[in-house]
């Protein structure tokens, strides 16, 4: 009898499925693509959901093998294909987002998902470079790491699975998402398309896995399994820092709170526009967005009437005093952050408003407060559509101000001038992660600017905005001496 090896088998299969078509299901019935069969032959796992971490884990490992052995045309028609899903599926996982989390606007969330679907990028920036010459050759690659452990936001919940999934891919990896207990949903449901289009493309299943029931405990184990080779943490302070106590590889995205500085030199009615148009997408609750505002004394009446053109309510003096009570748990002490209250978070301007006897429409995209400069909401990343506006003398005052309300996370900042000098000021001053000049934050990740998209932006440990080469081994190969019969 002729023996037939699994590679075979597998060319059988994807012959079988490109004439009957990319859906069909795999040969076996027992095994799915959620993992392997348990003893009654039913799998263990669902097209990458998993019970344990350990399941998870494991079958991100075998995937990330098998993943290797199928080549690298394979690696781009996977990710090809993932782009196709995510674009049809859009609309769909940001509907779903809304409805889970509660948080920002459903359109904005299509947009994103659109967003790191088209401009997040795949395996063609991993360029081999040689150099050849008397003494022999030499060429620096990028190979992969193995399985990432991926932790993930409720504030960004599919944007990030897609960005961090498109990106680890398309470095040769598999990944391990622990996804956010309050988008626990959709967060499954993107992994499972994930994989569904993964498949159909000719790449293993369980490329990306998930936990069926992320906790702080299963966060705790993904972080320490020894599987995993590498850690991609989105988050607040708390999960940065424990990642970056574990002893492995770990990049992480962190807090931000992005200053804008308004001076003299400004054309008002596009700062205004764009002010608005910035830190009210998705109601805010994106780290780039726009989260306070210096304006320069003598434009800054002219700049609070553009916003308000654009969109923006601007708070009376006893309104903002109603406002603290209801977005702050506690207000900080002047300079410092104070403490929010989440039940606000992502929400729309109207129902913030409502809570302070103010009645408007949809209309109104972002709430306006004029503040003194140790007022806590410029401390605070409120992550809501709340933007303070402080006065300042000068250029310079307001840079030197921008610089200690991002508090050196190292993340976004922006600014509108036409003086070049100030804008180059500005940005080496401050040495975040993202730097805008006359455009909204949006523009830094690719939205409506030129250059490639992320969600996780590594400002905590230097990396910036991730991409597949982020997610690389730098590998150099050295052929030493003559070339001559090789």
């Amino acid at each position: 009898m002729t023996r037939i090896d699994s590679s075979e088998v597998d060319a059988i299969v994807r012959r079988v499925r490109a004439r009957f078509g990319k859906d069909s299901p795999p040969p076996s019935a027992s095994v799915s693509s959620g993992g392997s069969p348990s003893p009654t032959g039913r799998p263990k796992g669902g097209e990458g959901v998993f019970a344990t971490v350990d399941g998870a884990a494991q079958a991100a490992w075998e995937a990330y093998h098998e993943f290797g052995r199928r080549g690298f045309e394979v690696r781009k028609a996977v990710i090809d294909s993932i782009r196709e899903s995510m674009r049809e599926q859009a609309e769909r996982l940001g509907r779903m987002a809304y409805e889970e989390t509660g948080l920002g606007r459903p359109e904005d969330k299509r947009l994103k998902n659109l967003l790191v679907t088209d401009k997040t990028p795949g395996p063609e920036i991993l360029e081999t470079h040689t150099v050849s010459g008397d003494l022999g050759k030499t060429w620096t690659e990028y190979s992969p790491y193995g399985v990432f452990g991926s932790i993930t936001p409720t504030t960004n919940p599919t944007a990030t699975i897609i960005n961090n999934t498109i990106g680890i891919l398309s470095a040769g990896n598999a990944v391990v998402f622990n996804v956010h207990p309050s988008a626990r949903r959709v967060s499954l449901e993107n992994v499972r398309l994930l994989n569904r289009a993964i498949v159909r493309a000719g790449g293993p299943p369980n490329l990306v896995t998930a936990v069926e029931k992320p906790t702080i405990e299963t966060a705790q184990q993904l972080m320490r399994h020894p599987r995993v080779r590498v850690l991609l943490v989105t988050g607040g302070p708390a999960v940065v820092k424990e990642a970056l106590k574990t002893d492995k590889k770990a990049i992480t995205a962190g807090p931000g709170n992005p200053p804008v500085v308004v001076d003299e030199t400004a054309d008002i009615e596009l700062a205004g526009r764009e002010i608005v148009r910035g830190a009210s997408f998705d109601n805010n609750v994106i780290c780039t967005d726009e989260k306070e505002v210096f304006a320069v004394s003598s434009i800054a009446d002219r700049l609070l009437r553009a916003l308000k053109r654009n969109g923006a309510y601007l708070l009376k003096g006893h309104e903002l005093r109603k406002l603290e009570r209801v977005i702050f748990k506690q207000l900080g002490p002047p300079g410092k952050p104070g403490k929010i209250d989440a039940r606000w978070i992502g929400k729309k301007p109207s129902a913030i408003l409502d809570q302070v006897g103010v009645r408007v429409g949809d209309e109104v995209r972002l709430v306006v407060a004029e503040v003194p400069r140790e007022h806590s909401l410029v401390w605070t990343e409120q992550l809501m559509p709340v933007l303070p506006v402080v006065r300042v003398a000068n250029v310079d005052e307001a840079i030197e101000l921008a610089v200690q309300a991002e508090h050196r996370f190292g993340h976004t900042a922006s600014i509108y001038s036409t003086d070049l000098a100030a804008i180059t000021r500005m940005s080496r001053a401050i040495n975040v992660s993202i730097f805008v000049a006359n455009g909204p934050n949006l523009a830094g990740l690719g939205f409506g600017g030129e250059g490639f998209t992320s969600f996780s932006i590594a400002s905590p440990t230097g990396e910036g905005l991730t991409t597949a080469r982020t997610f690389s081994r730098i590998r150099r190969v050295t052929v030493a001496g003559s070339l001559q019969g090789i």
